[in-house]
C-alpha cells in the first residue's frame, strides 16, 4: 500500500453508516462485550483472591506473608504462560473457522475452570494437592482467555468503518474493567457482610460459584453474531487459493515484524496494569496494614472511570492517530508510580482513590487503541493468529511477572523506588516499539489484505 493511499485513507471524510449498519455493530460489540466481561471478570477475580486469600487458603505454610503471596501469584502466573497456548490453538482455529465458534468455546472453558476453583478444598484439607488442582484450573482457565482477546477484538474490528475502527474495537477493552469491576464489587460486597475469617473460609468461593450465571448469558449472546464478510471473503480466499495459508506459522513466517511490533507495544501497558491492580494491593496491605474494605471500594471507583475513558480514547485515536495517543501513555506511564507510591504512604483514601483512578488512565492512552493498531497490522487470513500470538505471549514476560517481580523487590529492598525504575523501564521498551511503527488511522482492512495478496502471488480475497 502507497504512502499516498495510507494519507488518504486516514485523512479522507469519515463515511455515514446507514442506520441499520449502526445498528448491526451495536449488536455486535455487545456480544464481544459480555463474553468479555465474563472471561475477565474471572480472570481477574483469581487476581484479586490471590492477593488476598489464596496465601492463607493454599499455601499457609510459607515462611512470612510475602512469601505466600509470591507463592499465591506464581500459581497466577501460570495462567498467563497458558495465555500463548490458547492464543496459537485457538488462533488457528479461528482463522480457519471463524472468530464465532472459537468465542463459544473459549466462554465455557474459563467458566468451568472458574467455577471449579470456588469448589476447591483448601491446604488444610487436602495438603498439597490443593495448590496442584489450583494451578490446573488456573492453566485451563488461562488457555481459554488466550484465545478470547483475539476473537473479541477482531470480530468488533473487521465489521467496524475504516474511520471509527479505533472506536468501536475499543468496547470490548472497556469490558476488561467492568469484569474487573464486577469481581471488586462481589468480593467487596462479601468482605463487608461477613466477618474475616467467614470470608477467608468460604466468603471468596461465592464470587467464583457466580460465574456460571453469567457464562450463561454471555454464550446464549454470542450465539447470534455473524462473522464479518471480510473474514468470509479471507475464509474463501484460503479454501480456494492452496498458496495462502493461514495460522500461526504462516504469520511467524510472513510477519515477524507485526508480531515484534504487537508485543512492544503490549509490554509496558502490561506490566503498568498489573502494578496499578494487583502489587498495589499488596503494598498497601502489607506495608501499611491498609484496610481491605476500603482498598476494594478504592480500586471499584477506578474501574467505572477506566471503563468510561476506554472508548473516548479510542475516538480520539480516530481523530489525531494511533501514534500520539499511544506515545503519550507510554510517557505518562512511565511517571505513574513516582508520585502514586508516596501518595499511597499518605494512607488518605482520597488520594488512594486518586493515584490508582491516574494510573488506570494513563494505561487507557495505551490499552485502548490496541485492537485496531494490531488489526491493522496483519492481513485477514492470519489476523487472529498474528494478534492472538503477540499480545498473549507477551503476558509471559509482562503481566505474569509484574506482581511477583514487583513484590520481590519491595521485599528485598523494602522501599517502593526499585519498583517505579521497574515500571519506567517497561514504558522506555514500549516508547521505542510505537516510535518504530507506521502510522494506521483509517487504513482499509481490505487493502491489508489486497496487498498481501500481491506481495505472495495470492489470488485477492474479494475477487472470488
Amino acid at each position: 500500500m502507497s504512502a499516498n493511499s495510507r494519507t488518504e485513507a486516514a485523512s479522507g471524510p469519515a463515511p455515514t453508516q446507514p442506520p441499520g449498519e449502526t445498528s448491526g455493530l451495536k449488536k455486535i460489540v455487545a456480544a464481544s462485550m459480555v463474553g468479555t466481561v465474563v472471561e475477565w471478570y474471572e480472570f481477574f477475580l483469581y487476581a484479586t483472591a490471590a492477593s488476598l486469600v489464596f496465601a492463607t487458603v493454599f499455601f499457609p505454610n510459607a515462611g512470612s506473608q510475602l512469601d505466600g503471596i509470591i507463592a499465591a501469584f506464581l500459581t497466577y502466573a501460570v495462567g498467563f504462560i497458558a495465555r500463548p497456548l490458547g492464543g496459537i490453538v485457538f488462533g488457528q482455529i479461528g482463522d480457519r473457522l471463524g472468530r464465532k465458534h472459537t468465542l463459544q468455546v473459549t466462554i465455557i472453558l474459563v467458566g468451568v475452570a472458574t467455577f471449579l476453583m470456588g469448589c476447591l478444598p483448601g491446604f488444610d484439607s487436602i495438603g498439597y494437592w490443593a495448590p496442584a488442582l489450583l494451578v490446573a484450573l488456573r492453566f485451563i482457565q488461562g488457555f481459554a482467555v488466550g484465545g478470547e482477546w483475539g476473537g473479541a477484538v477482531l470480530l468488533v474490528a473487521e465489521h467496524s468503518p475504516n474511520q471509527s475502527r479505533g472506536f468501536w474495537s475499543s468496547w470490548p477493552q472497556s469490558a476488561v474493567p467492568v469484569g474487573n469491576l464486577l469481581a471488586t464489587l462481589v468480593l467487596l460486597t462479601m468482605s463487608w457482610v461477613l466477618p474475616a475469617d467467614q470470608f477467608l473460609s468460604w466468603g471468596w468461593r461465592v464470587a467464583f460459584w457466580l460465574s456460571a450465571i453469567i457464562v450463561v448469558v454471555g454464550y446464549y449472546i454470542r450465539t447470534h453474531v455473524s462473522e464479518a464478510p471480510i473474514f468470509l471473503e479471507a475464509r474463501a480466499q484460503v479454501e480456494a487459493d492452496k498458496a495462502a495459508n493461514y495460522g500461526v506459522l504462516e504469520v511467524v513466517r510472513k510477519y515477524p515484524k507485526g508480531i515484534l511490533g504487537a508485543m512492544g507495544l503490549r509490554f509496558a501497558e502490561n506490566i503498568l496494569y498489573y502494578i496499578i491492580v494487583s502489587f498495589s494491593i499488596v503494598y498497601l496491605v502489607t506495608v501499611h496494614e491498609y484496610n481491605t474494605s476500603s482498598l476494594l471500594l478504592a480500586l471499584l471507583i477506578a474501574h467505572v472511570v477506566h471503563f468510561l475513558v476506554i472508548p473516548q480514547v479510542g475516538r480520539l485515536s480516530d481523530r489525531v492517530g494511533r501514534k500520539p495517543v499511544y506515545l503519550a501513555g507510554a510517557l505518562l506511564g512511565s511517571t505513574w508510580a513516582f508520585f502514586a507510591f508516596p501518595m499511597f504512604d499518605t494512607q488518605n483514601p482520597a488520594l488512594i482513590v486518586l493515584s490508582i483512578t491516574i494510573g488506570l488512565c494513563f494505561h487507557a492512552l495505551m490499552y485502548a487503541g490496541q485492537p485496531a493498531i494490531m488489526a491493522e497490522m496483519f492481513p485477514t487470513r492470519m489476523r487472529y493468529s498474528g494478534v492472538s500470538l503477540g499480545y498473549q505471549v507477551t503476558s509471559i514476560l509482562a503481566g505474569s511477572l509484574a506482581p511477583i517481580i514487583a513484590t520481590a523487590l519491595l521485599k528485598e529492598y523494602d522501599s517502593w523506588l526499585p519498583v517505579a525504575f521497574y515500571v519506567a523501564a517497561a514504558c522506555a521498551v514500549t516508547l521505542v516499539a510505537v516510535v518504530t511503527l507506521k502510522e494506521t488511522r483509517g487504513i482499509s482492512l481490505r487493502e491489508i489484505d489486497k496487498v498481501d495478496a500481491q506481495k505472495h502471488g495470492l489470488t485477492p480475497a474479494g475477487s472470488l
